[in-house]
C-alpha cells in the first residue's frame, strides 16, 4: 500500500491530537474523530495533507460503522486504529451514582466496542491491521477517587487481553495503552503532583515508538507506571491498605 492510514478517536486534544500530529509527521494519513468539530478543525488545519477531520460521537454505533466506511472510501484501508476517546468524572464514596458509572462506561467502555465492531470486521476479512486501545494506569487496581473511571480502564485492559488472545495468528496487532498522569484538558482539575506528570506531545512519541514495538502493553511514564504496577501484585487487603494510606497524602 502507498498510504499508511490511521484513525484516532478522541483526537480533538490531549494524547489523541499529539498522537495524530506525531503520526502525520511520519507519513501517515490520519483520520481524527472526536465531539468537537472545530476543535479538530483547528488541528487538521496544522496538516492538511496528512490530518483528515472525521468528527463523531463514540457512544453513536450507527455512526462509527457509518464512519469507517466513510473513511476508507476517502483515504483507504485503514491500518491502524487507535481506540483513545475517553472520559474522566472523579467519584467516591461520597459522590458515588450510578448515573456517573452509566456515563463512563458508555463513553470509555462501549464507546471502544462501537468503534471496534466495525474496524475489527474490515481487519478480519483482510487478515490484517493494528488495534490499539488507551486504558490507563487506573486499570490495574482501584484507586481513591477513581471508582467508576478505575472499572472502565480495568474493563479495557481485560478487553485488549481477550482480542489479542483471540487474534494471535491471524494478522491483527493487538496493543493496549496504559498511561500514567498525563497534563491534558481531561486531567487538569486533579489534584496530582507534577513532577509524576507528562506533556502530550511527550506521550505522544512514547505512544508511537510503542506502537512500533512488539509488546502488548504500552506504558509511560515508566517510572509513575511501575510505581502503579508493582503494588498491584500485592495481596488484596495489604495493597487497600497501601492504597488509602498513599493517596490519603496525595
Amino acid at each position: 500500500m502507498t498510504q499508511k492510514v490511521a484513525w484516532i478517536t478522541g483526537g480533538s486534544s490531549g494524547i489523541g491530537a499529539a498522537t495524530a500530529q506525531r503520526l502525520a509527521k511520519e507519513g501517515w494519513v490520519v483520520a481524527v474523530t472526536g465531539t468537537s468539530p472545530g476543535k479538530i478543525e483547528v488541528l487538521c488545519d496544522k496538516d492538511p495533507k496528512f490530518l483528515k477531520s472525521y468528527p463523531g460521537d463514540v457512544t453513536k454505533p450507527k455512526l462509527m460503522a457509518e464512519l469507517v466506511e466513510t473513511i476508507e472510501q476517502d483515504l483507504g484501508p485503514i491500518q491502524l486504529a487507535l481506540l483513545n476517546a475517553g472520559i474522566l468524572v472523579e467519584d467516591g464514596v461520597e459522590n458515588f451514582t450510578a448515573a456517573t458509572l452509566k456515563k463512563q462506561f458508555d463513553v470509555n467502555v462501549l464507546g471502544v466496542g462501537n468503534c471496534l465492531e466495525p474496524i475489527l470486521k474490515k481487519f478480519q476479512d483482510r487478515r490484517y491491521g493494528h488495534i490499539a486501545i488507551t486504558a490507563s494506569v487506573a486499570g490495574y487496581r482501584g484507586v481513591k477517587g477513581m471508582m467508576s473511571y478505575g472499572a472502565t480502564k480495568a474493563a479495557l485492559i481485560n478487553l485488549a487481553e481477550g482480542l489479542a488472545i483471540e487474534t494471535e495468528g491471524s494478522g491483527i496487532k493487538v496493543q493496549v495503552i496504559c498511561p500514567g498522569m498525563i497534563n491534558t484538558p481531561m486531567t487538569k482539575d486533579l489534584e496530582f503532583p507534577k513532577k509524576f506528570s507528562m506533556e502530550p506531545e511527550a506521550a505522544a512519541e512514547k505512544l508511537v515508538a510503542g506502537l512500533k514495538s512488539r509488546v502488548f502493553e504500552i506504558i509511560f511514564p515508566w517510572h509513575f507506571c511501575l510505581a502503579m504496577k508493582l503494588p498491584a501484585l500485592l495481596p488484596h487487603r495489604l495493597y487497600i491498605w497501601l492504597a488509602h494510606k498513599y493517596f490519603r497524602k496525595l
